[in-house]
């Protein structure tokens, strides 16, 4: 008796498995040609969209990279910045690609636009010194090896990396440098143009003979091969100041030439001035006394 009850239980629970099965591939096969060609349209259509976005943001990529090369650029850089291109490009993509199957995509925009608005808030003083660091590499207002004075610095450029710039100043101290306050105010570059003029003045007694200074001038700036031709040098009377004549003296000179033919010409002047026996005052000061009779 048992035992029929029990073969009688499990054909019932054996014919109720397989009713269950049969209407679920039933519903299954109902659904499949109700929605199925939608549904493979849009998987269609999702798969060329993300083949495009990869194309596009590969190419974008590529076409980045070999602009900023081309032009100089880091090469670090010049891959960072490709790659953070690539990467945007992909995650537009990828949320379009959700989008084919009706997911509300509008989320997940505003999540992506939270998130890089906090990121951006706490980190805007380095993302400030990565920008100008971007702009400097790209725009080049100088390159290592330049001197410049710029952010309250002044000193040759040793190093230009992306948050920051290092520089040597005259008498060799390492200075690190936001590339924020660089970029963000006046820069002077020393070696931005291939010649500079060299401005001096040398000052002669009233007494001396004003054509004969300024003719040993010209000579010492005639036979000095470091000063250029053209531009033509500049030799003037400039000032009657208070203890001396003043001639101002502008020759113009590479820029690699600059401190040598400032520091040479003072030298030689002097030494000519004092063979042809021209004066060179300095500041004095006359005091008359004058004693009162009783």
């Amino acid at each position: 008796m048992l035992a029929f009850l029990g073969q009688a239980a499990a054909g019932a629970d054996s014919s109720t498995m397989n009713v269950t099965d049969a209407d679920f591939w039933l519903g299954l096969l109902d659904y499949v040609k109700t929605k199925g060609p939608d549904l493979g349209l849009k998987i269609l259509g999702a798969i060329l969209i993300f083949w495009i976005g990869r194309l596009i943001a590969g190419k974008v990529r590529s076409g980045m990279r070999n602009i900023m090369l081309a032009r100089d650029v880091d090469a670090s850089l010049a891959g960072f910045v490709s790659s953070l291109a690539y990467f945007a490009i992909i995650a537009f993509t990828v949320i379009a690609v959700i989008g084919q199957f009706g997911v509300e995509t509008a989320s997940f925009i505003a999540i992506l636009g939270a998130a890089g608005f906090a990121v951006g808030m706490a980190l805007q003083g380095t993302l400030a010194n990565f920008a100008s660091g971007v702009m400097i590499l790209l725009f080049r207002p100088f390159k290592a090896g330049d001197f410049i004075e710029a952010a309250g610095v002044k000193g040759v450029v040793k190093e230009i990396q992306i948050f920051s710039t290092t520089i040597a100043t005259p008498d060799n101290i390492r200075i690190t440098v936001p590339n924020g306050a660089l970029f963000g105010g006046t820069i002077k570059n020393y070696n931005g143009y291939d010649t500079r003029r060299v401005d001096m003045v040398m000052g002669i007694g009233y007494d001396s003979d004003i054509g004969k200074a300024m003719e040993i001038i010209k000579g010492l700036l005639d036979n000095d091969g470091r000063v250029l031709k053209d531009p033509a040098y500049t030799v003037a009377v400039a000032e009657l100041a208070d203890s001396s004549v003043n001639i101002v003296v502008r020759p113009w000179v590479n820029a690699a030439d600059y401190w040598g033919v400032y520091f040479d010409f003072h030298k030689n002047c002097k030494e000519a001035f004092d063979a042809a026996g021209i004066d060179i005052p300095f500041p004095q000061t006359v005091v008359h006394m004058q004693k009162n009779g009783n």
